[in-house]
């Protein structure tokens, strides 16, 4: 295995990042979906269901923005509003099973899961291993990041005499 340098292996997973964002948007585009709308039904086929709330959290859209999302993709059949079965003030957000919305998923999903595949499949199951642990791994220290920017885009709460609090 070759030793990559530290700046290379910055631009490598910068172009690598880059284009996971591109394919994402050109998904996006071809399914007829806001790339929002897109992210918002992976988010629930992963989830099963959440709340607006809990769909706003995890899209970091705000209410208002995750309503109107909602509504989108409710027009299109690929999701539907539940009354929330313990608190009847909240609305639950599901999949709607098997559908598609017109979307041919093959045809959205299916260039880079061929060729990502192909790359996998180049790989020893121990390889694969270490690649899975990272993906879990990475993930998790992203949405630490994004709670942590998220924080400090809030602005400091403050008393009525303009001091902090």
């Amino acid at each position: 295995m070759s030793t990559v340098r530290r700046e290379d292996a910055h631009r490598i997973y910068r172009r690598y990042v880059d284009a996971v964002v591109l394919n994402g948007q050109a998904s996006a585009e071809a399914a007829g979906l806001h790339t929002t709308d897109l992210r918002a039904l992976s988010v629930l086929d992963l989830a099963g269901s959440l709340t607006s709330g809990e769909l706003a959290e995890r899209t970091g859209l705000t209410t208002g923005a995750t309503t109107r999302l909602i509504d989108r993709l409710e027009r299109r059949g690929l999701v539907r509003r539940a009354v929330h079965p313990a608190d009847r003030r909240k609305v639950i957000i599901e999949p709607v099973a098997g559908a598609t919305g017109g979307v041919d998923v093959e045809a959205v999903a299916g260039p880079a899961r061929r060729r990502v595949g192909a790359v996998l499949a180049s790989y020893t199951p121990e390889q694969l291993e270490v690649l899975y642990d990272y993906f879990e791994q990475a993930a998790a220290a992203y949405h630490e990041a994004t709670e942590e920017l998220r924080g400090a885009a809030r602005p400091a709460a403050v008393t009525p005499d303009g001091a902090p609090e």
